[in-house]
């Protein structure tokens, strides 16, 4: 019976997480999890932290990288890339261009919301203080705790339906089909991640799955926050109808007051180490 847990879906200051990819290692040591991803959004610098630290700690920590993504109607549908090369020239250049915009979109986002603040008489966010709470780069979670630190707010839940929401710049996505190009090129496997959050429609989803197969898709996060019991069996079907893999994350960030917990989601999920031996086995075949 396989024991060993995972969670192959984490994000960290490289992103928008709240902690530190060696934070990251520690958190998953202590919650006895024996492989880890760190998944952060269009975004791999905190893979040689993390990996360094979990060498030193004893936890298995593989290469991931979370897309957002664009296929027809589906706007901001994420993609997971894990196994490939972190030095990839190729795939550090695309990454650094999305880097460079959601900068300025961050930026534009604060701008906009101390618009706002002025329109309410109130003093502004320092952009300085934003990126200092966040310790990388900026993402909208750290604006909303800028505001709740500023006494703005009494939540994140408050925080973006009053401003951030309000005063959003719109995102930049990959083509599915050149993201999953852009993985697979790098050495990796393409992952659609947490599809219920993409559309709950099963029709439509086995529609898109069997399109993205076509596309070079390798795998689903069957274990994810939005999928319940009778969820994941069925996207597990889903999965080895198209002989893809299954792999699971909890898609954890950190954020204070989030009820979602390293290695177990906020539904309890126990997510297999052989999503680990699927990824593995799916790389080495790639490489043969």
């Amino acid at each position: 019976m396989d024991t060993k847990l995972v969670d192959l879906h984490i994000h960290s200051t490289s992103s928008d997480g709240y902690y530190s990819p060696e934070e990251l290692v520690s958190m998953a040591s202590e919650a006895g999890l024996a492989a880890i991803s760190l998944a952060d959004h269009d975004n791999v610098d905190g893979i040689a932290a993390a990996q360094k630290a979990g060498r030193e700690q004893g936890v298995e920590v593989i290469a991931g990288v979370e897309l957002s993504t664009q296929w027809y109607e589906y706007y901001d549908m994420h993609l997971l890339g894990y196994g490939f090369n972190p030095q990839d020239p190729y795939l550090n250049r695309e990454l650094s261009e999305f880097q460079d915009f959601r900068a300025g979109r961050n930026r534009q986002i604060i701008d906009r919301v101390n618009e706002k603040l002025a329109e309410e008489g109130r003093a502004p966010l320092d952009p300085d203080a934003v990126r200092q709470l966040a310790g990388g780069t900026i993402g909208r979670p750290h604006i909303a705790q800028a505001l709740r630190e500023g006494g703005y707010v009494v939540d994140n839940e408050e925080a973006f339906n009053r401003y951030l929401v309000p005063c959003n710049v719109p995102k930049r996505y990959f083509p599915v089909d050149e993201a999953i190009r852009l993985i697979q090129n790098s050495g990796g496997i393409a992952v659609l991640a947490h599809p219920p959050y993409i559309t709950r429609e099963r029709r439509q989803l086995e529609k898109l799955v069997a399109e993205l197969v076509g596309l070079g898709l390798d795998g689903i996060e069957v274990y994810n926050n939005g999928s319940n019991m009778e969820d994941t069996d069925w996207l597990i079907k889903l999965v080895r109808q198209h002989d893809l893999i299954v792999t699971g994350g909890s898609d954890f960030h950190g954020d204070p007051g989030s009820n979602i917990e390293i290695g177990s989601g906020f539904r309890g999920m126990k997510i297999p180490y052989r999503c680990v031996d699927e990824i593995k086995a799916a790389l080495q075949k790639r490489q043969q």
